[in-house]
């Protein structure tokens, strides 16, 4: 058997599977990010610690003799957390997360600094990433910088509870900034820019290598009396990438949780960063991807429904699925821009809005404002990948957005391209990081990467073809008119 592991922004989960590649069964304990000023994004790290040993064991209690055959661990997690460990490797503040956007003075800081910053990491310098959020504790919280040992990712923070060892895999670590994604290694040169060395780093491994072992206290808790290997794991997207089996050059997928993605995978290092596409190690040796990232895609679904009243989001896409024609013309437009934006834009002044409420708009109209506004950010994004020769000719879709049907047609008609949906999609993260934890234990990768079946293809719809058009293209007028309006300096940030 073999345990995946997830670290989400809003969920952990936790997924077994067996040798065959099935799923067993598996948990999920929700999380909740704190927002303490604008801009920022916060969680506790021992609170994923936490989540972790409650999902666990949940998934033990109800299968304690499958828990028993476990061989192996992968880990998955939400990218450019900066944990920041003392010399005990307790946390020294919570962690700063990958939607706060409060280090941008510190982006440009950083490429003044390293003007080579993006032709080696092939990716522009933005407030997401692990790199500037350390140059804004150095100036902001000097006394806690002073005391950094440790600086660690989310599900690399995990591992460390896990295991004692200080590891991270490549795909994770490529979002940090401080590593040569050419090369695969530490970045002396970058390091040093935000006054840090590799002693602050931890250890560089393949997704599908071994990290480490279980604790014995920890096995012996989940009914475990044999060694157990904790695999390299993976970013999110790239442990995606294994679950859906987008593991050779042109694969591509859409992930869809909080932020959305779309990903593809490429056979060497190919960085185009002028549209603001990243460009990563992929977790799995010899590969490299690039994705498109927009911030807010599943938490505006989440946003909507607290906004409107919605017993939950499940709800709120069961009542847009009613909508008509002539509303969806008349619906607002909505920029889904709330954490501001990466892919295409870079912006993080950029803000969400509604254009076009009139005294018949109803809750419906705007719920669905809010999904077509997702999925023209989406298109938004796939324009830039494309721009950068890739050749995406269908795309997969997989995390939680997954589990609906009519969104699924909708991304369809308004990306323009064939969508399919597979067997366990909505586990993705979780699935892939089960199988690195497999190869990690010996089995092959074409053993392992298979792509789960196709459950359902969605086509483009020439019909929604018009509405669609006139519908994108005014909103991204509305981006670039209303741009300049959400530019406040503001002290501090």
């Amino acid at each position: 058997m073999f345990l995946g592991i997830d670290l989400g922004t809003s969920e952990l989960k936790v997924l077994l599977m067996d040798e065959a590649g099935h799923t067993l069964g598996a948990s999920h304990t929700s999380l909740t990010v704190s927002r303490p000023q604008p801009n920022w994004s916060e969680q506790s790290a021992d609170d994923w610690w936490q989540a972790t040993l409650r999902a666990t064991d949940q998934l033990h209690q109800s299968h304690p003799k499958e828990f028993a055959a476990i061989r192996g661990i992968g880990l998955s997690g939400q990218m450019h957390g900066a944990t920041l460990l003392d010399e005990a490797d307790r946390p020294l503040r919570p962690a700063i997360l990958w939607n706060d956007s409060r280090s941008a003075a510190q982006c440009e800081e950083l490429l003044q600094k390293r003007p080579d910053l993006t032709a080696m990491t092939g990716n522009l310098a933005m407030p997401g990433f692990t790199a500037p959020k350390l140059l804004w504790v150095a100036q902001q919280e000097p006394a806690v910088f002073r005391r950094i040992h440790s600086v660690l990712l989310p599900k690399d923070y995990l591992r460390l509870r896990l295991s004692g060892e200080k590891v991270s895999d490549m795909s994770d670590a490529a979002g940090t900034l401080w590593l040569d994604v050419a090369a695969r290694d530490w970045s002396d040169t970058l390091l040093e820019a935000t006054a840090l060395t590799r002693g602050h780093m931890p250890g560089l491994v393949e997704g599908n290598a071994a990290s480490g072992g279980l604790r014995s206290e920890l096995a012996k808790r989940w009914g475990i009396r044999h060694p157990v290997t904790i695999a390299g794991g993976a970013g999110d997207n790239a442990a995606s990438a294994v679950g859906i089996g987008a593991v050779s050059p042109g694969d591509a997928f859409l992930s869809l949780g909080t932020s959305g993605v779309i990903f593809v995978v490429d056979e060497r290092f190919r960085p185009n960063p002028a549209s603001a596409v990243h460009a990563f190690c992929h977790t799995l040796p010899n590969r490299w991807h690039r994705m498109s990232v927009m911030l807010s895609a599943g938490s505006c679904l989440s946003w909507a429904a607290r906004l409107l009243g919605s017993r939950d989001v499940g709800t709120l896409l069961a009542d847009v699925s009613t909508i008509s024609d002539s509303t969806r013309q008349q619906a607002p437009i909505f920029l889904p821009y709330l954490s501001g934006e990466r892919t295409p834009h870079n912006d993080p002044h950029t803000r969400g809005a509604f254009f076009g409420l009139t005294h018949d708009t109803d809750p419906t109209a705007l719920g669905y404002a809010v999904l077509e506004g997702v999925t023209f950010g989406l298109a938004d994004g796939l324009a830039a990948l494309q721009a950068t020769r890739s050749n995406i000719r269908s795309l997969s879709l997989v995390g939680g957005g997954s589990r609906s049907l009519w969104w699924a047609q909708l991304i369809a008609d308004g990306l323009n391209l064939p969508v399919h949906l597979h067997a366990h999609g909505e586990a993705g993260a979780a699935l892939g990081a089960a199988r690195l934890a497999h190869m990690a234990c010996g089995a092959t990768e074409r053993e392992v990467c298979r792509t789960p079946a196709i459950q359902a293809e969605f086509l483009p719809q020439s019909a929604a073809t018009p509405l669609v058009d006139e519908r994108l293209n005014r909103f991204r007028r509305l981006y670039v008119d209303s741009r300049p309006l959400f530019k406040v300096p503001s002290e501090g940030s």
